[in-house]
């Protein structure tokens, strides 16, 4: 009997252990974004780039339109990944991108980057805003 109830413990803590880790829950309705990780480089970039606008409109991305700045490859992946993300339902699944993408809860077209975080990370090289900052509507 000892030796069962020391495999009930145990399980019971393993249990407790696996379900009350840190998680970060999202509020029902809470907005969320898809955009690139900072570190991905720009050949995956590319890729997301490519596959994404083979499954929706990335018009909104070419010279002319309200998305096409800050030009540059990390603005325009974080824009198109949002569009696929979007249509699909913004589902975590569908902002996985091979691990080069994350969710957020702040809309990256209404958040600068501070510049001090911008020379502190290398692979920004100069770029002074999120990807659409002030003129890109995400949806």
């Amino acid at each position: 009997m000892a030796r069962g109830a020391e495999t009930f413990l145990s399980l019971t803590l393993l249990l407790i252990y696996f379900t009350s880790g840190e998680r970060v829950q999202l509020v029902q309705g809470q907005k969320t974004w898809c955009v690139a990780k900072p570190s991905s480089d720009d050949a995956t970039l590319l890729e997301n780039i490519n596959y994404v606008c083979s499954q929706v409109d990335c018009s909104v991305l070419q010279r002319g339109f309200p998305c096409f700045y800050p030009d540059n490859l990390m603005s325009h992946a974080s824009i198109a990944m949002n569009l696929y993300y979007q249509s699909r339902g913004r589902n975590p699944w569908n902002c996985f991108f091979n691990n080069s993408a994350l969710v957020v809860t702040t809309d990256p077209s209404k958040t600068k980057v501070d510049e001090d975080v911008i020379m502190s990370a290398p692979i920004y090289r100069s770029r002074s805003t999120c990807a659409g900052y002030g003129s890109c509507a995400y949806a």
